[in-house]
């Protein structure tokens, strides 16, 4: 059974991209959905099938880790660059998804919109 459907997801993306896969299969939620269009659209992934039960994921060989982030820290608008420190290895490079009150996005956009929120996940 399991706990942590967005951990799960970020750890079958990681290995799959260790080991050269083309794709790989995720558990589907509406949370996992969402940070794959965010990494989609950022250049990360090459796509997503939603499936009935899972999401097909279509790998660009572009990622070097991705994982959740427990416990969900609370981010202010002026605080980014502490986490970005913190799990990115340098300013410029990867993601921070963010859950904001417009939706999940990455940490740059919620940074453009002046917003706070919680902190899920990263890529890189």
């Amino acid at each position: 059974m399991r706990h942590d459907l967005l951990s799960d997801a970020m750890s079958i993306i990681t290995n799959s991209e260790n080991i050269g896969k083309t794709y790989c299969i995720v558990p589907r939620s509406d949370l996992v959905r969402n940070i794959l269009l965010v990494a989609e659209k950022d250049g990360f992934l090459g796509g997503i099938e939603l499936e009935e039960k899972t999401i097909r994921v279509e790998l660009l060989g572009r990622i070097n880790k991705a994982g959740s982030i427990r416990p969900r820290f609370s981010v202010r608008k002026n605080e980014y660059e502490k986490f970005e420190k913190r799990f990115l290895p340098s300013r410029d490079l990867g993601l921070l998804f963010i859950s904001t009150p417009k939706g999940v996005m990455s940490h740059t956009e919620a940074k453009q919109a002046n917003l706070g929120g919680k902190l899920l996940a990263y890529i890189y």
